[in-house]
């Protein structure tokens, strides 16, 4: 996905929902503060995304936008309607947000999570992808480790921390 497209799915949300502002919180969030991010950064067609002040309407977004949708099928990328319970992020991540908001996105605005929050919610699920995209990401400069690891030590459970730290400390080393 690159950035036009996340601008054409913040147009379509909006245009589905009637809403005008909506959280990006998967890998394409990246776009927020880098919109000429390399393609590794971009492999995922999926725009991770629900309407900010009505996260109930991730149904409407998923049944319309989703995959398998018309609108995937004609583009080729989707969006996929979560909830903000859906990835873990650290506490003051709303004050990172980077709004996108252009004439591509028809007034709609997109509040993407900074990358080390992205980072924060990577550590958490671990799958192979995600620390493949957090190396991506440390490659690209777009994260620093001391940032990260000042974010792991604002969770107040130790057992979450050491599990953070750990996976962290695997995107870190050599592949």
């Amino acid at each position: 996905m690159n950035r036009y497209e996340l601008e054409h799915l913040l147009r379509a949300s909006s245009g589905n929902t009637g809403e005008k502002h909506f959280i990006i919180i998967g890998s394409q969030s990246v776009l927020g503060k880098h919109p000429d991010a390399p393609r590794e950064l971009r492999k995922s067609m999926e725009l991770d995304i629900y309407a900010r002040d009505k996260p109930e309407l991730h149904i409407e977004i998923e049944r319309n936008l989703g995959e398998l949708s018309r609108f995937n099928e004609t583009y080729g990328y989707f969006a996929d309607g979560v909830s903000p319970d859906t990835a873990l992020l650290p506490v003051g991540w709303e004050t990172r947000l980077t709004p996108v908001c252009n004439e591509n996105t028809g007034g709609a605005t997109g509040w993407c999570i900074d990358p080390v929050d992205l980072t924060i919610a990577k550590l958490a699920a671990s799958r192979p992808k995600d620390i493949a995209f957090i190396r991506g990401m440390l490659k690209h400069h777009f994260i620093r480790p001391v940032e990260i690891e000042r974010l792991i030590a604002t969770f107040d459970d130790e057992k979450l921390r050491r599990r953070l730290t750990d996976a962290f400390a695997v995107c870190r080393r050599p592949e």
